[in-house]
């Protein structure tokens, strides 16, 4: 019998200029009404936000702590000999009551660089969308330092960069070095590398409360950017009911979703990795050996890597996005 389970974490909110309240309202996550909230980390190995356990006999360890003792049990064996107790993944839900900046992330050798940190590759999947909310996402066409300096220096830069009117359901995959930005009027779950490096370029000539504007980065992001990244629309599946299907299946992490009102049988024996559910809409049981553990919407839960064979059965119905790492990942291993 497994001494492990399947793990939840207290999430952290973060308060943003951008922010909301649709994170508490919607998704249930315990905060004040009156504050706008733009982010709930839901896992993070970053290490001044580590995720702290909230169930079962382990409650009150971090996420560090948990793969210190357990290691590959937790993360799975190929994860651990290349990330060591670091997590490798950051987990996060975003509203967007406002416009969040212009932004671009840098990848993995220029962050190891600059920083001796990881890289970030991220992905959206769109929780809710109000009407004629933006995605933007690369450029329009590819371009050059001079035509994006004079977009920039003339406050355009808007302009140049190539706009997606996303739905519920729709997906985005963002590589490293992508500018791109989330538009007012949108909710979405994140799954990206695990850093905290933003290079802010342009924010809308916003001002906090004090009237002072956030700091830009914009000589950072000039040798960040890929000036070929252009023209990325966003992608909607419509799931298969109680079927497994794919979203995003890159170097850093694989995304899968399952729509169910059925039980399903997962067998992960093949698979070197954790799993994470993040639970979009309904809820639903995970059942292991003898055991259970319910998941509701807005709920995320980490599943160890030693518990191999699992049902999900939905209660009525789940959404479900399914994220785990590939047998490549970690190629670009950070050394020191």
């Amino acid at each position: 019998m497994s001494e492990l389970y399947p793990l939840k974490f207290e999430p952290v909110l973060k308060e943003k200029i951008w922010g909301g309240s649709a994170l508490v309202n919607h998704f249930y996550k315990k905060g004040e009404p009156d504050h706008k909230y733009g982010e709930s980390w839901e896992i993070s190995g970053v290490s001044d936000n580590l995720s702290v356990v909230s169930n079962g006999f382990l409650a009150g360890n971090n996420l560090e702590e948990l793969i210190e003792v357990y290691m590959g049990d937790i993360t799975g064996d190929a994860v651990y000999d290349k990330f060591g107790v670091e997590f490798p993944l950051l987990i996060k839900l975003i509203e967007a009551r406002e416009d969040l900046s212009i932004q671009v992330h840098p990848g993995d050798q220029l962050a190891r660089e600059r920083h001796n940190a990881y890289g970030k590759t991220e992905m959206w999947y769109i929780l809710e969308a109000a009407p004629g909310s933006k995605i933007y996402t690369g450029f329009r066409e590819a371009t050059d330092k001079e035509t994006y300096l004079k977009a920039l220096s003339s406050g355009k830069l808007a302009n140049l960069l190539n706009v997606e009117f996303p739905g519920q359901g729709d997906f985005f995959f963002t590589p490293a070095g992508r500018i791109h930005a989330i538009g007012a009027g949108i909710l979405l779950a994140e799954i990206q590398q695990t850093s905290d490096i933003t290079y802010r370029i342009y924010d809308w000539d916003r001002k906090d409360p004090g009237g002072k504007e956030r700091e830009l980065h914009t000589d950072l992001a000039l040798t960040a950017i890929d000036f070929k990244a252009s023209g990325n629309g966003g992608k909607k599946i419509y799931p298969v009911p109680n079927r497994t299907e794919n979203l995003v299946n890159c170097e850093f992490f694989t995304t899968n979703i399952i729509h169910f009102n059925e039980i399903i049988v997962k067998d992960y024996n093949l698979i070197d990795s954790f799993v994470i559910y993040i639970c979009t809409e309904g809820e639903f049981l995970i059942r292991w050996e003898n055991n259970s553990e319910p998941v509701i919407k807005g709920e995320t839960v980490l599943l160890p890597a030693m518990i191999k064979d699992v049902m999900l059965e939905p209660s009525p119905e789940a959404k479900v996005l399914e994220i785990f790492i590939s047998e490549d990942i970690g190629r670009n291993k950070l050394k020191n």
